[in-house]
C-alpha cells in the first residue's frame, strides 16, 4: 500500500496502516532522519518503529483510519484505499464459506479495520500489534462495534512483534506490513506466517516494480510534517518464492491503486 504526500504510508505492524505513509519526511536526507531515530532507539529498527507507532505515529494514523473529517484530500485517499484492500480480503473469505467459528490470527492489526469485521462474523481472533497504543484502539473500537451490532466474538488483543507470535490458526492475515522489513528478512517473515497457518494466509504488501520505486523516491525526498520510519517495497515474484518455500501456493492476488496508496494482495493455500 502506499502514500507519500506528506506522510508516504506504512501499513504497519500497526496494522492497516497505508503502506507509504511512514516516508513522510521534514528534511531531505531521509536517510540521515532514519539513522538518527534508529540511534534514538539504541540502532534497533524494529523498536524505533514501535515507538513511532506509539507516539506521533499513532496519533496520526488513529484520525487517518478514524471516522473523522479533519484529514487532507491525501489522507482520505490513503483512508479509501485501504478501506478498498479490507473488502477484498473480506470477500475471499466470505465466497470462500465465511469465518464464523474459525480461528484467525490478524498480525499487525493496528486500529482494527480488518479485526472489527472478522469478530463481528464471529470469528475467533486474536489481534496482535508491535504497538500497545493501536492494540488498545484496536480493542476499543471493536468492543464498540460489537456492543452497536448486537453481535460477534471479542478477540484477543496483545502487543507482540511479528516474530512473537505463535500458535496455530486457521487464517493468517498480515496487511501492510512487510513495509517494515527489508528484502533479507521479508521472507523469513513470511515463512514464519506460513508456519502459523492451517488453511490460508492472506498477505499484502507494496510491490516493488520500477514505477512504485520511483515514486517512492519522491516521496521520501517530498517535505512533510511528520518524521517516519524506514519502508521497503518488495518483489511480488520473490513473497510468493518465500510461501512455495514454505510449502504453500498463492490462488488468489488483487491489487488496490488509488492515486496515493499502492498494495498487492496475496492469498495462499497449503501445496
Amino acid at each position: 500500500a502506499a502514500d507519500f504526500a506528506g506522510g508516504l504510508a506504512a501499513g504497519g505492524l500497526a496494522a492497516g496502516l497505508g503502506v507509504w505513509a511512514v516516508l513522510a519526511s521534514d528534511a531531505t536526507d531521509p536517510e540521515k532522519r532514519r539513522a538518527e531515530m534508529a540511534a534514538a532507539a539504541g540502532g534497533d529498527e524494529m523498536k524505533s518503529v514501535k515507538d513511532y507507532f506509539n507516539g506521533e505515529g499513532f496519533g496520526r494514523w488513529e484520525k487517518i483510519y478514524g471516522e473523522t473529517d479533519e484529514v487532507n484530500k491525501v489522507q482520505m485517499d490513503i483512508r479509501e484505499g485501504h478501506a478498498q484492500t479490507v473488502e477484498k480480503v473480506l470477500r475471499w473469505v466470505d465466497e470462500e464459506g465465511g469465518v464464523e467459528g474459525s480461528s484467525v490470527v490478524d498480525c499487525g492489526c493496528g486500529t482494527g479495520l480488518l479485526t472489527v469485521p472478522l469478530a463481528l462474523r464471529g470469528a475467533d481472533v486474536f489481534a496482535t500489534d508491535i504497538s500497545d497504543a493501536m492494540t488498545t484502539e484496536a480493542e476499543k473500537r471493536t468492543k464498540a462495534e460489537i456492543e452497536r451490532a448486537g453481535k460477534g466474538k471479542l478477540p484477543t488483543f496483545e502487543p507482540l512483534d511479528l516474530e512473537s507470535v505463535s500458535g496455530k490458526y486457521s487464517t493468517v492475515a498480515c496487511l501492510d506490513v512487510m513495509i517494515h522489513y527489508p528484502d533479507e528478512k521479508a521472507a523469513g517473515m513470511v515463512k514464519h506466517l506460513a508456519s502459523l497457518a492451517e488453511d490460508r494466509v492472506i498477505v499484502s504488501f507494496a510491490p516493488k516494480t520500477p514505477y512504485y520505486t520511483v515514486l517512492k523516491r519522491i516521496g521520501e525526498l517530498f517535505p512533510g510534517p511528520s518524521k517516519a520510519t524506514r519502508a521497503y517495497l518488495h518483489k511480488e515474484e520473490d513473497v510468493e518464492a518465500a510461501l512455495n518455500q514454505a510449502g504453500w501456493k498463492v490462488v488468489k492476488r488483487e491489487m488496490t491503486a488509488t492515486q496515493f496508496y499502492f498494495s498487492r494482495l496475496l492469498e495462499a493455500v497449503p501445496m
